[in-house]
């Protein structure tokens, strides 16, 4: 149970005497945040302002209440979490945590090396997470990126949350634009071949990618499609062409460490029949209407602005034909209890009509949650980055990865909010010094792991240090820094957004620097051989806690630097 639980479980008992005796009148209690970490570090480490809440139903000034209360916690103080409880204007109950229960916890964090931080709030629950979702056109670029590492992100995070993670990639390899990638294909590997009667569809794609690829098809195949009937020779290189962009996809994520459990096929939802299936569920519920020519989901008679094309009049459906269909194969067919999808910004007014369409298919709208991740402009000494060095065209994200390396992609992509736009400082994701939150964390890895290796070198064992030897502020203050982590992956499970980590591994690698440089750790006189293997188990709690967050966000955990 996270501290906080427990010190709200201690007040809710010290409630519930004070109705018993009398003290209180009955009323209910709020269900939620009864306890959480003041602004101020003085005000102690956590806090209530319970009384405020129910002074008016108590009919009781609140300070009263919150006196009331400090001193019935105060007479129950044991071994537990809590050390000192006190009454604090207007009406809060401030709480400082025990010295003697925070030193016991530099051994509990030890044995929990990897789950340090894991939660339970998951239960086992099943949750999707849909993100990148790039169409295999092209390769993933720079604003998508940012959506894989948030993905990732947290997905880790909800994974040490006790949920069942999935992750899942949604390949659109139907529909009109793979027509015009496939036709352009076909156009460059003519190209390559010396055919200049073969010319780019309009609207086709222009990168030089495509010139690449082109020439790649032409010299694995020679001229044979175009000895072939061009249909039958566009629709068998445009597959290949696909399974090509695919492959430079999973490549490019891999390399900041993105990976997906699941590669959802567009194409399948025809080919199985669930499209079929539930566009007569839409019309056995009375959710489509046929205008002029075309066939709409009537979305507007559900809370959205506007009703909107499912199927155009030659027939063919729109994407958000597609996208129905494979959300009720999501809750439906597979069972998810909650799905997360994170689109690009050019996709916010698509959030209303997919709420729509949960309430269509009678489910409930809040299982689904859809997280916009806004722009992202990169900068490098103070001026915009437009474009690749390399192509002169959009940066992708195999040029960033080049440029400033995988940890700092996904330290950077996690540290803001997905509804922020942010600006990607390419010189500062290079420092090599504090000022790069990057290379300050990961420093902070590397000179513990240096101070232990230095120690087991000198064939210093501190399997047998007394913790109850660790009094200044700063061993305690890392302590307590250490023990927000469960808390932050709490609160990430809740709020869905991971951007608290980067924050945190910075306030961690912060109270570590400034343990190191109040607290000598090593020592070769004698007579301070307890104190400094107490603070090796302190520093090496201090390893586990800093390698399980770099961990939950992708990042490599450096040994030296």
């Amino acid at each position: 149970m996270l501290v906080r639980d427990l010190i709200a479980a201690r007040l809710r008992d010290a409630v519930d005497e004070a109705q018993r005796t009398g003290s209180l009148p009955p009323f209910d209690l709020p269900q939620s945040g009864l306890v959480e970490r003041p602004q101020r570090a003085d005000h102690g480490d956590f806090a209530s302002g319970l009384p405020l809440r129910v002074a008016r139903t108590a009919k009781r000034p609140p300070l009263e209440i919150a006196q009331l209360l400090a001193d019935a916690l105060a007479r129950g103080t044991d071994d537990g979490p809590i050390g000192e409880v006190s009454a604090a204007p207007p009406g809060f109950v401030n709480f400082r945590l025990s010295d003697d229960w925070l030193r016991s916890q530099v051994e509990a964090i030890r044995t929990a090396g990897e789950a340090f931080g894991d939660v339970d709030v998951g239960a086992g629950r099943r949750v999707q997470i849909e993100f990148v979702s790039v169409n295999p056109t092209g390769p993933v670029h720079v604003g998508h990126a940012r959506g894989a590492v948030l993905g990732s992100g947290l997905a880790r995070a909800l994974s040490a949350a006790g949920f069942d993670v999935t992750r899942e990639y949604y390949v659109n390899d139907a529909g009109n634009q793979m027509e015009l990638f496939y036709r352009s294909v076909f156009a460059r590997y003519a190209e390559a071949l010396g055919r200049t009667d073969v010319p780019l569809p309009e609207d086709g794609y222009q990168g030089a990618y495509l010139v690449e690829l082109g020439e790649e098809l032409a010299g694995r195949h020679g001229p044979r499609y175009l000895e072939m009937d061009e249909a039958e020779a566009i629709a068998e290189l445009g597959e290949e062409a696909l399974n090509r962009m695919l492959d430079v996809i999973r490549v490019d994520l891999d390399r900041i460490g993105v990976e997906f459990d699941v590669w959802f096929r567009e194409r399948d939802l025809y080919a199985h029949g669930q499209y079929e299936d539930t566009m007569a569920l839409l019309r056995e519920r009375g959710y489509t209407a046929v205008r002029d020519g075309a066939e709409w989901f009537t979305s507007s008679a559900l809370g959205d602005e506007k009703d909107n094309v499912i199927v155009r009049s030659t027939g063919a459906p729109t994407y958000f034909a597609s996208d129905i269909a494979y959300h009720r194969d999501k809750f439906g067919r597979r069972g998810f209890d909650r799905v997360i999808d994170i689109w690009g910004a050019d996709h916010q007014g698509h959030v209303p009509r997919m709420k729509a369409v949960m309430q269509a298919l009678d489910l409930d709208p809040d299982r689904l949650t859809i997280l916009i991740g806004q722009l992202v402009t990169l900068k490098s000494g103070g001026d915009i980055v437009r474009a690749s060095k390399r192509t002169g065209q959009i940066v992708t994200l195999g040029d960033l990865v080049d440029e400033v390396g995988a940890d700092a992609c996904r330290y950077f992509f996690l540290a803001r909010a997905a509804e922020s736009q942010m600006e990607f400082d390419l010189e500062l994701a290079k420092r090599e010094s504090s000022e790069n939150p990057v290379y300050y964390v990961q420093y902070a890895h590397a000179r513990i792991a240096g101070i232990l290796r230095q120690a087991a070198e000198r064939g210093v064992t501190w399997e047998d240090g007394d913790t109850t030897l660790l009094t200044d502020p700063a061993e305690l203050a890392l302590v307590r820094r250490m023990l927000q982590l469960p808390e932050v992956v709490d609160s990430i499970a809740v709020t869905l957004a991971p951007h608290s980590l980067p924050h945190y591994a910075v306030d961690l690698a912060t109270a570590f620097h400034w343990f190191y440089d109040h607290c000598r750790v090593l020592s070769s006189d004698p007579a301070d051989a307890p104190l400094m293997k107490a603070r090796l188990k302190l520093t090496e709690a201090s390893h586990v806690a800093l390698a399980r967050t770099l961990a939950l966000m992708g990042m490599s955990a450096p040994e030296t630097m």
